[in-house]
């Protein structure tokens, strides 16, 4: 088994995983790391094809590097955005969870007050 063989394997993997976890888990963090590991497998396989041109003596292709590289910074950013936006619902709601019955506050059974 090659190299290119053995990582687009990989990359087959992760991005199993990646949509096994983003379409299994209710939480919303959770399911921002299942999208990280469905975009690292997505980025692999981008990767494996930058470098394609090395086999022969060449370096790789510089296009989808640079392509690469810009994905990764944004990827960065979007799943930094995405966390901000959980912890700023987790602040205003005291819940997480993006289902309106789920694990919302229950009220209080004396005073009526939302605990």
């Amino acid at each position: 088994m090659n190299t290119p063989t053995l990582l687009g394997l990989c990359a087959a993997v992760l991005v199993g995983l990646g949509l096994y976890g983003l379409i299994t888990s209710p939480h919303p963090l959770r399911k921002i790391m299942a999208f990280n590991v469905m975009g690292n497998g997505i980025f692999l396989v981008c990767a494996v094809i930058a470098r394609r041109g090395a086999g022969a003596g060449m370096g790789g292709d510089p296009v989808p590097q640079a392509l690469l590289i810009t994905a990764l910074v944004v990827a960065f950013a979007a799943s930094a955005l995405a966390v901000a936006l959980v912890l700023r619902l987790f602040e205003e709601t005291g819940s997480s969870s993006l289902s309106a019955a789920g694990d919302a506050p229950k009220p209080d059974a004396v005073g009526g007050e939302v605990s």
